[in-house]
């Protein structure tokens, strides 16, 4: 296959009438559920048994083999069935959950069991994450895809919500061994789904058998000569880098530096969440024409509400994280398929890899620099320094053509001179 594009399989319905998707969609919203509970029974159990350091470790111990072994998860995502190794990875999840529940159960919860169950996991992610990146590609016309996101990341996102509300409870009531079995059944029925009634529309480019290490290799030079997918890859890989420290850290050093407490970050964190969902379910009403533009376009206005986070009052602060909130999650949709529909299919698992990848490897770096900053100088500083690195990389995109012009809708032209197979049967 020479232009590496999905070969239709069976014609998608209409995405509003489109049975199997949304029900796909309900299904991976409630394993996020479970996964909520199971990283809330997790850090509690930590906590309780074990020092703060250690607690820390346990809890970013999945972290460590997901970024080594992503790479090989994207290679194996552009050779195999992706249906396949996410059956295969699902079944792993639970196998290991069931060992951590037996576990504790016969014996007290100890740190080496709950590092293994970590470590673990972050492998199980790393294999499985680059394949369901490309279930949406299979499932779905490309002028659908902002769509499918939309209704996709929403329904995650409110999963998420509703497994952390419920996952302390259910850990204070039963423990890690009762977290742990409610998320076997969830993955029990992702599983069962998979296996009984998800069934690709289109199907993808595979690659030929080679060695992992010639697989990674290839995707390096696949970047080198598609200029659109590499600026796709190092701006979507950049994104959470400027956002991640400005929560995670800044919005609990203001709150202390304020006096505003921890109910304040509670609500601030609420505020983020909100406005991903309301960000992200705005898409399905209100989708712009040319949806690359749009969200890049979105994500400046983010640098700006970053550094807001630094100044101004409590009511401030909590308009500026609703703002982040939205942006994140209006344009979380419209990258994520201009993504899906422009990269070659043939390589679509190991570019996801790689833009996560740099989440996992330059965070930490990310996070560290910002707190020594707020340190150093005033709390304002890494605020606005973040904000304004987020809205400088935007320009990278903008200042594309490519990308200004770029449209989902229609017989588009595809970016590298590419045109969507499945948009021209149309």
């Amino acid at each position: 296959m020479t232009s590496r594009e999905p070969v239709l399989l069976s014609e998608p319905p209409a995405f509003c009438r489109d049975r199997l998707v949304h029900a796909w969609v309900v299904i991976k919203a409630v394993s996020d559920a479970g996964d909520a509970v199971w990283s809330i029974a997790l850090a509690w159990t930590a906590v309780q048994i074990a020092s703060p350091a250690a607690a820390g470790l346990i809890v970013a111990a999945g972290t460590v083999p997901r970024a080594v072994i992503l790479l090989y998860g994207g290679v194996i995502a552009d050779r195999a069935d992706p249906r396949l190794v996410m059956m295969l990875c699902n079944g792993a999840r639970i196998v290991v959950l069931l060992g951590a529940a037996l576990w504790v159960v016969a014996t007290p919860p100890t740190v080496g069991v709950l590092l293994a169950a970590a470590i673990a996991f972050g492998v199980c992610d790393a294999l499985y994450e680059p394949s369901a990146a490309t279930i949406g590609r299979q499932l779905v016309r490309a002028s659908d895809l902002p769509s499918y996101s939309a209704m996709s990341q929403t329904a995650s996102r409110l999963g998420t919500m509703a497994g952390a509300a419920a996952g302390g409870s259910l850990v204070a009531w039963s423990g890690l061994a009762g977290s742990a079995s409610a998320d076997v059944l969830t993955f029990a029925l992702v599983v069962a789904f998979i296996a009984i009634w998800l069934r690709p529309r289109f199907r993808l480019a595979r690659v030929e058998r080679e060695s992992a290490l010639r697989g990674v290799a290839h995707s390096f030079t696949h970047l080198g000569s598609h200029p659109t997918t590499r600026t796709l890859v190092i701006a979507l890989s950049g994104l959470n880098l400027a956002v991640g420290p400005a929560v995670g850290i800044g919005l609990a050093l203001r709150a202390h530096d304020e006096g505003w407490g921890a109910q304040a970050v509670g609500l601030f964190e609420a505020l983020l969440g909100l406005g991903a969902a309301v960000g992200a379910a705005s898409v399905l009403r209100w989708r712009p024409r040319r949806e690359a533009r749009a969200g890049f376009c979105a994500l400046a206005v983010q640098g700006g509400a970053i550094v807001a986070l630094g100044v101004g009052q409590i009511w401030m602060v909590g308009a500026a994280a609703f703002a982040i909130g939205a942006t994140a999650g209006y344009a979380s949709v419209l990258l994520s398929a201009t993504f899906a529909a422009t990269v070659d299919t043939a390589y679509l698992g190991r570019m996801s890899s790689l833009t996560r990848l740099g989440d996992d490897c330059l965070m930490p770096l990310a996070m560290a620099a910002f707190g020594a900053l707020a340190s150093a100088t005033a709390i304002w500083v890494p605020f606005a320094a973040y904000g304004a690195a987020m809205s400088m990389l935007m320009v990278l995109p903008l200042s594309n053509p490519s990308f200004r012009r770029l449209t989902l809708r229609g017989n588009s032209p595809r970016p590298d001179g590419v045109e969507s197979r499945d948009d021209a049967r149309r």
